[in-house]
């Protein structure tokens, strides 16, 4: 993480998701791996999670997102962005970064896939019990 004069750097992460965002002062664009955000998150409900630090600190029309996402799913790249748009936005000021953390923005989501255990057919699936 690194801050310059109206230039904001941070890195999220969501499960295998990892995103790297830049805000530097501007209109409100937000492109994802170059591409808007509309045409990269499709459903307005994922646009609504990555829109959701900017929105809580009332910065939506003050900065330019431009984000690299990369692995997992479509779903864990919003929150990956999400996450590392709060940190960069957490780096403007202590009354921003009290807001975020107290909406949770800032903590990274610990939930990850549980690994397959050896001798069983998945991480928790039994094989099928048979008394005979």
């Amino acid at each position: 993480m690194s801050s310059e004069a109206g230039n904001l750097k941070a890195t999220g992460r969501r499960k295998t998701s990892i995103a790297t965002v830049r805000l530097v002062a501007g209109t409100g664009q937000i492109k994802v791996n170059g591409r808007p955000i509309q045409e990269y998150f499709k459903t307005e409900q994922l646009r609504v999670v990555v829109a959701q630090p900017l929105a809580l600190t009332g910065s939506e029309a003050k900065y330019d997102v431009t984000a690299t996402v990369r692995g997992g799913g479509i779903a864990g790249q919003a929150g990956a962005m999400r996450h590392s748009l709060a940190r960069a936005l957490s780096q403007t000021g202590d009354a921003v970064r009290q807001a975020l953390k107290l909406a949770g923005l800032l903590t990274r989501d610990p939930r990850m896939k549980e690994r397959k255990k050896y001798g069983r057919a998945g991480a928790r699936k039994r094989f099928q019990f048979s008394k005979r």
